[in-house]
């Protein structure tokens, strides 16, 4: 298959899913989804993380569960035990305020990497 096509998008348009190791941003997507939507179990983070991936890369469970390990060993993210219920006991992830800054500085990063990534298609297509 050649670079830039995916058995999941086709040849009709080149996607990220076949570009190589792409980061696929799980970090920023994982702690926006906290931020609007407050304390997550792993699931419900999982189902919503691919509506908001920033690639058309899939993210797969094992990398949520690996960033949000990450996201808790800096102190950006706690999770604790939900024994509620009649299921199993689940994880309950919840944003902590160092994660709040730390998703600022996302948005910092990223919009940064937005206009440099604008110029650099500009100046493809200049070359075309």
């Amino acid at each position: 298959m050649p670079r830039g096509q995916c058995h999941r998008h086709g040849a009709d348009r080149p996607c990220t899913c076949a570009m190589g190791n792409l980061y696929r941003f799980v970090e920023p997507v994982v702690l926006l989804l906290l931020k609007k939507h407050g304390p997550s179990y792993g699931y419900e983070l999982a189902t919503a993380l691919n509506e908001h991936a920033l690639t058309d890369a899939e993210i797969e469970r094992a990398a949520l569960y690996r960033t949000l390990k990450q996201l808790e060993m800096n102190g950006h993210v706690v999770s604790e035990w939900d024994v509620s219920g009649s299921g199993p006991a689940r994880h309950v992830y919840r944003l902590t305020e160092s994660g709040d800054e730390h998703l600022r500085e996302w948005s910092v990063v990223l919009e940064k990497l937005s206009q440099a990534m604008a110029a650099f298609v500009d100046d493809v297509r200049a070359v075309q």
